[in-house]
C-alpha cells in the first residue's frame, strides 16, 4: 500500500508501504493503466449501445483518452497519477465510471498550501466561508469572489476544478469541490493558485493577493468542515424536540449496522409515532453492492416489508451488452452464488434468474448480437397492509447523498407523507451494477456499471431536487435543526 504524506507537495511521491514506487517511472504507469481504462470500458461498457444516455460516454471514451494522454509528459509522481485517472473518469460524466488509486487516498481536506482561506458554494456562488485566524490581508467571511487573475470566477472554476475534482454540472459536485477552488492540490494539469482575486464584500468590490502558505492538518480540517456538511457520526437514532431523528451519513459496511438496526427497533414506537420522524441522509455515500440493501433495511424497520415492497421503484426493462467479459462476471457470480448452501437453501429464485441471464449472454454471443434486453424483477402486489408511521416523515438530503442512497431516496419519496428536505443530492447513470477491475500496474482500480436500466424512473444523471430547499450554511448544525424543526409546525 501506499500512503501519500501530506506535510508537503514533494512528500506525496513517498511510498512507506513499498518504497520502490516511488523511483518508478509514473509517466508509464499512467499511460499504461489509462490505455487499460480505455480498453476494457470500450469492450463491455453497455453505453456503447444505448443511444441517448450513451452519447457523452461515446463522445469521450476516445477523445477524451486522446486529451489526456496528450498530458501525461507532465506527470511527476502519485499525485499526477491520481489525477490522469481523475481527469479521464470526470469526462464521462457518468459517477457510476470512477476511476481511483488502489492506495490508501488523501483526506477530503488534502492541500499542499492554502492561501490561508476556504470557499464555499452557497447561492450560486463562491463565498469564503473559512479564513485563519491572525493572518492579514485575508477576504471577510462571506465576501463572493468575483474573478482571480482578471478571469471570471466561473471561468476559473472550470478550468481549474471540473473534471479534476468533480463535475461542476451537478450541484452537489460544486459544493463538494468549492474548498479546492484556491487550494494548491498538487495538480500538474491545472492552473496554479492565482496571484490575485476580487472579490464583493457587502456594496464594494476588492482585489487580495494571494499568499501560500503550508497549513497545518487542524487547520484544513477546520477549514473543510466549515465548508461542506461533515457528520459527527455515520449511524445514531436520537431525540430531537419530541420526534425521532434518524442519523444515516453513511451506507458503508464498515458502519456498525446491527447497533443501529437495533437502536431503529427499539424506538419504533416514537419512529412511528404521531410527532414525526427525521431521516437524515447528509452525506450518506454507498458504492458498494449492498448500500442500497442497507438503506431498504431501515425502512423496512419503519413500514414493514408488507408496506415498501409494492411501493418499490419497477425494475423495468434491462438492457445487456453480449460481451465475453459482461457474461464472464454474470458466469463467476453465478458459481458463487451455488457454491453458497445457505444462498442455495434461500435464494433460489435468484439462482434460477442469474442462470437465465448467463443463458440469455451465450444466445446472444452465439447468435452475434450485440445486445439483449430482459425484463428486470417484477412489481411486488400490493397486499393492502396498512402504513404504521403516523406523521410526517422529513427526509433530509444533500449532496453527499450518493450511490446506494439514491435508490434508498427513490423509494422513499414514494411513501406518504414523506418532504424531501434540505439541498439536491449527487446523480448517477443508468448504467449500474458494478465491474471492478484492477489496472495493470496494480495502483489503480476501474470501476462501471455493465447494465442499462432504460427504464428507471429517476432519469439519467438525475439528482434528487428537495421539494423544501434550505437556503441557510449547511454546516451550521443549530441552524438546520431550527429550521427541520419548523417543516413540523402546522
Amino acid at each position: 500500500m501506499i500512503r501519500a504524506l501530506a506535510a508537503s507537495a514533494a512528500a506525496l511521491a513517498l511510498c512507506v508501504a513499498a518504497a520502490p514506487a516511488a523511483a518508478q517511472n509514473w509517466q508509464a504507469i499512467a499511460q499504461q493503466d489509462l490505455t487499460a481504462a480505455r480498453d476494457a470500458l470500450k469492450a463491455d461498457h453497455p453505453a456503447v449501445v444505448v443511444p441517448g444516455p450513451g452519447d457523452t460516454f461515446r463522445a469521450w471514451v476516445d477523445a477524451g483518452y486522446d486529451q489526456i494522454a496528450a498530458e501525461i509528459p507532465r506527470v511527476r509522481g502519485a499525485r499526477d497519477y491520481f489525477y490522469v485517472l481523475q481527469g479521464y473518469a470526470g469526462g464521462f460524466r457518468d459517477n457510476n465510471i470512477r476511476l481511483n488509486p488502489s492506495y490508501e487516498p488523501l483526506p477530503a481536506w488534502f492541500a499542499a498550501a492554502t492561501p490561508n482561506f476556504a470557499t464555499a458554494w452557497r447561492d450560486g456562488g463562491y463565498v469564503v466561508s473559512w479564513v485563519k485566524s491572525g493572518v492579514r490581508g485575508l477576504p471577510p467571511l462571506g465576501a463572493r469572489v468575483i474573478s482571480c487573475d482578471d478571469q471570471p470566477i466561473e471561468e476559473f472554476a472550470q478550468v481549474r476544478l471540473d473534471r479534476w475534482e468533480g463535475n461542476l454540472q451537478l450541484e452537489a459536485e460544486r459544493v463538494r469541490t468549492a474548498p479546492y477552488l484556491l487550494w494548491d492540490r498538487d495538480n500538474s494539469f491545472a492552473p496554479g493558485v492565482p496571484r490575485q482575486c476580487r472579490f464583493q464584500d457587502g456594496r464594494r468590490q476588492r482585489n487580495f493577493v494571494l499568499t501560500t502558505a503550508i497549513t497545518s492538518e487542524d487547520d484544513r480540517r477546520a477549514a473543510w468542515a466549515a465548508s461542506v456538511y461533515t457528520a459527527p457520526t455515520p449511524l445514531a437514532v436520537e431525540t430531537v424536540d419530541g420526534r425521532g431523528w434518524i442519523h444515516v451519513h453513511t451506507l458503508e459496511a464498515d458502519a456498525d449496522w446491527t447497533a443501529f438496526y437495533a437502536a431503529v427497533e427499539a424506538q419504533r414506537d416514537l419512529l412511528q409515532g404521531p410527532n414525526g420522524v427525521v431521516i437524515d441522509l447528509r452525506g450518506a455515500s454507498g458504492t458498494d453492492a449492498e448500500a442500497t440493501r442497507r438503506g431498504y433495511g431501515l425502512a423496512n424497520r419503519l413500514w414493514t416489508v408488507e408496506y415498501t415492497a409494492p411501493r418499490q421503484p419497477e425494475a423495468g426493462t434491462i438492457v445487456y451488452r453480449a460481451t465475453p467479459g459482461n457474461r464472464e462476471w454474470y458466469a463467476q457470480t453465478l458459481a458463487r452464488m451455488e457454491a453458497d448452501p445457505l444462498f442455495v437453501a434461500e435464494s433460489m429464485p435468484v439462482i434460477e434468474q442469474t442462470r437465465a441471464i448467463v443463458a440469455a449472454f451465450d444466445a446472444a454471443i452465439a447468435a452475434g448480437q450485440p445486445s439483449f434486453t430482459l425484463d428486470g424483477r417484477a412489481a411486488a402486489p400490493d397486499t393492502g397492509a396498512a402504513n404504521p408511521v403516523q406523521g410526517r416523515v422529513v427526509v433530509l438530503i444533500d449532496g453527499g447523498c450518493s450511490g446506494g442512497c439514491l435508490d434508498v431516496v427513490d423509494l422513499l419519496k414514494n411513501l406518504p407523507n414523506v418532504v424531501l428536505a434540505g439541498a439536491p443530492t449527487n446523480a448517477d447513470s443508468i448504467f449500474i451494477e458494478a465491474t471492478d477491475i484492477r489496472l495493470p500496474s496494480n495502483y489503480g482500480d476501474l470501476s462501471f456499471g455493465h447494465k442499462a436500466w432504460t427504464t428507471r424512473e429517476r432519469g439519467h444523471n438525475v439528482p434528487h431536487t428537495p421539494q423544501v430547499p434550505y437556503t441557510g450554511n449547511p454546516t451550521d448544525e443549530t441552524a438546520v435543526r431550527a429550521w427541520v424543526n419548523g417543516l413540523f409546525a402546522g
